[in-house]
């Protein structure tokens, strides 16, 4: 079976299609197709929300049945900013860098008790025929006060996980405990006990 993978970000491309493929799922992205998937407004309230936008959009396009997921960081000391708006925390154009440098300048003077965040991470998988249903997954942590590793992508390099920064440990240490591998687990888990069988 072929899903398509709703994403421009080759990070996340790479990371589902390494939890998938032991479903014998192959994965193809907007690149294996013949022309762009039109830009949608993700203009949820939710990560789910956000994801399903995503997801119903490029399935209707393709008729292919479709994983996108809408991820972000949740910072406690910010009330759970930048969360849905965590690719654009610094503005457009966004980029990594940018959205790094001003979380380091917001964090500055925080202690490191009250650094505390979470990766979350909604995936939704669509079906052709309406069946549609999301999964979420959370990995905990903190924000470091410097750029570490240059490993991961988007905000990796400055969180803390259990087993180290994000930007510095490898992809199977990431899986086992990240947000977006917790969310693909439940994936993986829902198609294997209700739509694959």
């Amino acid at each position: 079976m072929t899903f398509l993978i709703a994403t421009k970000n080759k990070g996340k491309k790479k990371e589902l299609e390494r939890i998938l493929l032991p479903l014998s799922i192959s994965v193809i992205s907007e690149a294996d197709l013949e022309k762009p998937l039109d830009e949608v407004e993700e203009n949820g309230a939710t990560f789910e929300e956000n994801a399903l936008i995503k997801a119903r959009a490029a399935c209707q396009s393709t008729g292919l049945p479709t994983v996108a997921d809408d991820s972000g960081l949740c910072v406690d000391y910010l009330d759970g900013a930048p969360g849905i708006y965590t690719a654009r925390y610094a503005g457009e154009p966004s980029n990594s860098e940018k959205n790094n440098a001003k979380l380091l300048a917001v964090m500055k003077d925080v202690p490191e008790e009250k650094r505390t965040a979470r990766f979350v991470c909604a995936v939704a998988c669509v079906f052709p025929d309406g069946r549609e249903f999301t999964v979420r997954g959370e990995c905990e942590g903190k924000i470091g006060t410097e750029l570490k590793g240059n490993g991961g992508f988007g905000y990796d390099p400055l969180f803390i996980s259990e087993l180290g920064c994000f930007g510095e440990i490898s992809d199977e240490e990431k899986d086992s405990i990240s947000h977006r591998g917790a969310a693909l687990k439940e994936l993986s888990k829902k198609l294997k006990e209700e739509y694959l069988c």
